[in-house]
């Protein structure tokens, strides 16, 4: 399992979840095995996001297509604020 971590700051979570809904068929169309979207208990204008896939080409993939569809689109973004961390995370090696 391989998970797209994406974090960055935002302006309402009610917009910005609303923005994020409307692309669950892309999500799960582009290999999205699971998902958890997380805040700080501190600051609710931020947001963190682990997006799961099979592979790090689909991974990829989909941050791709967020770098260059979604997050310069106001009209898809309208809640994003500042410019998204991300990570391409895979397992670890245990001891």
């Amino acid at each position: 399992m391989v998970t797209l971590h994406i974090e960055h700051g935002i302006a309402d979570i009610h917009t910005w979840y609303e923005a994020f809904e409307r692309f669950a068929d892309f999500r799960a169309e582009s290999g999205v095995r699971g998902q958890r979207v997380q805040q700080p208990v501190d600051n609710p204008h931020y947001v963190v996001i682990d997006l799961d896939f099979d592979g790090v080409a689909e991974a990829r993939a989909f941050l791709e297509f967020l770098q260059s569809t979604v997050w310069v689109s106001r009209d898809h973004a309208p809640a994003l604020v500042g410019s998204p961390k991300t990570a391409i995370l895979q397992p670890a090696l245990g001891p």
